[in-house]
């Protein structure tokens, strides 16, 4: 059982580095460019630039495995795109994982011996459970990142509307809302960003906006988006909305809190009667039947 736990961490960690050199490829080596001598930046580019043919090579051959429409596609990019990886090798690295990730379980199955029990069991297991795994995992990024930019949001909205009454447009609320906040809140940022890139480019401010809800898929925004449009097109201030708007997602941030808190009481009931009571009762009613056993004992060898 150590050895299987063992070797499922060891290829966790091996898929894991894949994914982290092929996703975050990009930010690592401008990290280690600032951080070494500008005479050591063309031999590191060097090797990063190896490192990555080999990468894309291993991930081609193994994402070409798969068939795939063009509607899978294009469905599985709007995933990636709402987790946060834009680039055409994201979509690769996903089908190649999707092929990866079961032969692996398949492998840590046949090596810790568990696949000797029940073959046909466990290796469908393996295989069904890693197919599935990827697409688990991408759900989870989804929601973690929407989840990050519908806290962030409120803080934006207060800056925006800071900005606006100091005198600066919609426009240069935002690239400064996005330049100022860019650490704090760096997946709004990062989608706000990429929203300016569409304006500059020629696209009206209110298709923009609702380019950024649907590409996120969070709902304070598809809101935030009609808003904006409204005032838009009915010539209210923008400010004041945003201020509203921002006080509404705090509200609803207390109310979930709250309702949270309301539901602890009932989550609070199965651990009680799992585990708690049992051994309540143990300590509290053990003495007595021993007690009562000895008794009936003593009684019988009369």
């Amino acid at each position: 059982m150590l050895v299987a736990f063992l070797t499922f961490v060891a290829v966790f960690l091996l898929i894991a580095s894949l994914g982290i050199l092929l996703f975050q490829q990009d930010a690592a080596k401008n990290r280690m460019e600032e951080a070494i001598e500008p005479t050591q930046r063309r031999g590191l580019r060097e090797r990063l630039k190896n490192t990555r043919s080999l990468l894309h090579t291993f991930v081609v051959f193994f994402e070409s495995v798969l068939p795939r429409s063009q509607a899978e596609m294009e469905q599985i990019q709007q995933k990636l795109a709402r987790a946060g990886y834009r680039g055409e090798s994201a979509l690769n690295a996903f089908y190649s994982a999707k092929v990866i990730v079961p032969l692996a379980l398949a492998l840590l199955a046949l090596v810790s011996g568990v696949g000797a029990m029940n073959p046909f069991f466990v290796y469908a297991v393996a295989l069904g459970l890693g197919f599935l795994a990827p697409n688990m995992w991408l759900d989870w990024r989804i929601k973690r990142r929407q989840k990050r930019i519908r806290r962030s949001l409120a803080d934006v909205l207060d800056l925006l509307v800071v900005c606006i009454e100091a005198g600066q447009s919609m426009d240069q609320a935002t690239a400064r809302t996005t330049e100022e906040l860019r650490r704090s809140c760096p997946e709004m940022c990062d989608e706000l960003g990429l929203m300016l890139l569409e304006q500059r480019a020629g696209r009206p401010r209110s298709e923009t906006w609702k380019n950024l809800a649907e590409r996120t898929g969070e709902e304070s925004l598809r809101n935030l988006a009609s808003m904006i449009v409204q005032s838009e097109q009915l010539g209210t201030s923008i400010a004041r909305m945003l201020r509203v708007q921002a006080d509404t997602l705090r509200t609803q941030r207390v109310q979930q809190l709250e309702e949270q808190a309301a539901r602890t009481s009932v989550k609070l009931v199965f651990p009680l009667v799992l585990f708690i009571f049992p051994a309540l009762f143990l300590v509290t009613l053990g003495p007595a039947v021993l007690q009562m056993l000895d008794s009936f004992q003593a009684l019988t060898n009369q």
